[in-house]
């Protein structure tokens, strides 16, 4: 393991290369650029907010934050995961020309969705701060360590996929049907009380999504630690990911350019 991730960290300049290329090629002669990654969080938020307060008389600083908070972490996610399902295919010319870590090509990915992250949760802090004040100063340096933890589930997740999309071809579209359905089972957009009210909580309490987005939404909005069982659900889930993750790639790196 040491001598492998040594070797990730040798070709260092090659993938920040690839991020590099595929960051300016997405937003090549854009007016707006990066804003593009920006208007449809946005934008649901918006329509959603407007319903919901008018719909159901809920508070606007209170849902504003948490739908806008929830879509950039399912933005995240789902890149993750459909476009870690093409990154093998990606990279097909240089794995077949250059012997690097296959582990390299779902970091790509993982890495360009991580920088869009960012970007969608300075807008959170920022909407935040405007609508709720500063009470969650104290709590954003916690944030950082779940950062990184969500970075080793976004590889995890795109590394599997990716493999699973060479020998299952159909991956992709199995994997946009079911990020639809897992959408709604994930308090994203419909607030966690709300959930409880309607008899519906145990679409978060035995969604692992659910302990993972409580671990990086709720310092940065309530300003409030989450409770330790999250912290626990979201580090096991990781770690399980991680493992099957590391595991699988390590059976199958020499033998998937024979099925591509």
């Amino acid at each position: 393991m040491t001598a492998y991730v040594t070797s990730i960290w040798r070709c260092r300049h090659f993938w920040f290369s690839l991020v590099k290329m595929d960051l300016r090629t997405r937003y090549r002669r854009s007016m707006l650029g990066i804003g593009w990654s920006l208007l449809n969080p946005i934008a649901m938020t918006t329509v959603l907010c407007t319903v919901y307060c008018n719909l159901f008389g809920m508070n606007l600083k209170e849902l504003g934050p948490q739908i806008l908070g929830g879509l950039a972490f399912w933005g995240f996610v789902s890149a993750s995961a459909l476009q870690g399902a093409q990154s093998l295919y990606q990279g097909e010319a240089y794995i077949r020309q250059y012997p690097a870590p296959m582990a390299i090509y779902p970091l790509r990915v993982v890495l360009g969705a991580g920088f869009h992250l960012l970007i969608a949760l300075s807008v959170v802090i920022a909407l935040t701060w405007a609508l709720r004040g500063f009470d969650n100063l104290a709590m954003l340096p916690t944030v950082v360590p779940v950062l990184l933890l969500l970075l080793v589930f976004g590889w995890s997740l795109a590394t599997l996929t990716g493999l699973a999309n060479v020998y299952f071809p159909d991956t992709f579209h199995i994997l946009e049907v079911g990020l639809q359905i897992l959408f709604y089972a994930t308090p994203i957009i419909i607030p966690e009380d709300l959930l409880r009210q309607r008899g519906l909580g145990w679409m978060a309490d035995y969604n692992p999504l659910a302990a993972l987005l409580e671990t990086v939404r709720r310092p940065l909005i309530s300003g409030e630690a989450p409770p330790i069982s999250s912290y626990l659900v979201a580090c096991i889930t990781v770690l399980l990911m991680f493992s099957v993750a590391t595991f699988t790639l390590h059976r199958l790196q020499r033998r998937v350019i024979f099925h591509m």
